[in-house]
């Protein structure tokens, strides 16, 4: 037989890459594993980063358990579902890959840890409350009488139509005084019967106020007739302190000044404010007396408890008043009323001593 045939196999050899492209063959799979490794390990970071946020906030210890079961639970928890991911990982890569496993593992169980700590220390101090049982009183503060009076009174002379104003209680003479027909040569601006302060010398002097009817001269400086105002604060006289003085009390004055005012008008707003504040059908008295402001004056007597009690002082405003604001006596009149706000409060609730007021004993003042 002929060492040549047609019909005789050939032997293939195959060709062999080239060392370059078999380098390449080995760098690519080698990128592929290692891209495996790292997709693993970023996701045990951010399942870590995630359970230390459930843990830390976990309030209490169903909370704690519900993130336990998330992440650690044996069959559907998060960091058993990582652990399957290990089977994809290279041979090369897998101890590196069982080590970060194991420490995210660790770290998980160390979060756990605490936060189990951390909800047990809160629920031992945790007193348990029995809700059937009654609550225990809230003791709640209350205004101070003077001021309920003070308030009550506003709120009368509201309905009645007067606005309520106030006014700066370190005054000058002329407000204090002189607007009020009160020379310098009265005995009422006597440095015994008023509280004067130490001013630097070559300035006009300045004191405490004696009476709320400098805030009434203040008003009507600025602003024309009709008018009805009530003003209400404290004033201070250097009074020897006893059941009925203090040398601080509080002062309620109301001015009404317009056309064709009478004294008939100051009796019926009194007793209106009086029966309203009293409560009941409350007389009222007028008795003559003087007072530098007012012309004629009267002392201001309401019947309470089945005898009289000295309750202000008014009368009509002195024609030199209205002068003294630029407010024309032939045109207009007015009437005006003082009334000590710690003896109406007194008789309202049957204080017999007003320094009660203002010794701050909280059995007393509880009361109101």
């Amino acid at each position: 037989m002929p060492s040549w045939s047609p019909f005789a196999r050939r032997s293939v050899c195959p060709s062999r890459p080239p060392p370059e492209a078999a380098a390449l063959g080995r760098r690519g799979l080698r990128d592929v594993n290692t891209a495996a490794l790292d997709t693993f390990r970023a996701e045990l970071e951010r399942l870590r980063v995630e359970a230390e946020a459930a843990l830390g906030t976990a309030s209490d210890a169903n909370a704690v358990e519900a993130a336990r079961v998330e992440f650690l639970g044996a069959r559907s928890g998060r960091l058993k579902s990582l652990q399957k991911m290990l089977g994809a990982i290279p041979a090369g890569d897998k101890p590196a890959a069982g080590r970060h496993f194991n420490e995210a593992k660790e770290a998980v169980g160390v979060l756990l840890a605490a936060a189990q700590a951390r909800v047990e220390r809160v629920a031992a101090h945790v007193v348990p409350i029995d809700v059937t049982l009654p609550g225990e009183p809230v003791p709640r503060g209350h205004l101070h009488p003077i001021t309920q009076t003070i308030r009550r009174v506003q709120e009368i002379m509201a309905r009645l139509g007067f606005e309520s104003v106030d006014g700066p209680e370190i005054e000058d003479p002329w407000h204090n005084f002189e607007a009020l027909a009160i020379p310098p040569e009265h005995p009422a601006r006597d440095p015994l019967d008023n509280f004067y302060l130490a001013v630097a010398r070559g300035t006009d002097p300045l004191l405490l106020r004696s009476q709320t009817s400098t805030v009434q001269i203040r008003v009507m400086e600025t602003r024309r007739p009709p008018l009805r105002i009530v003003s209400l604060g404290r004033v201070y006289r250097p009074d020897t302190a006893d059941a009925t003085h203090y040398p601080m009390f509080h002062q309620v004055e109301g001015l009404l000044v317009e056309r064709g005012t009478t004294m008939a008008h100051l009796k019926s707003v009194l007793r209106l404010f009086a029966s309203s504040f009293l409560g009941g059908d409350v007389h009222v008295r007028f008795r003559p007396s003087f007072f530098p402001f007012t012309e004629p004056s009267v002392e201001v007597d309401m019947e309470w408890g089945g005898r009289w009690v000295e309750m202000g002082g008014a009368g009509m405003v002195d024609p030199a008043v209205l002068s003294a604001v630029g407010y024309d006596p032939a045109e207009v009149s007015g009437f005006a009323f003082g009334l000590g706000v710690e003896r109406i409060a007194a008789r309202r609730y049957g204080v017999s001593d007003i320094r009660d007021f203002y010794r701050n004993d909280v059995r007393f003042l509880r009361q109101f």
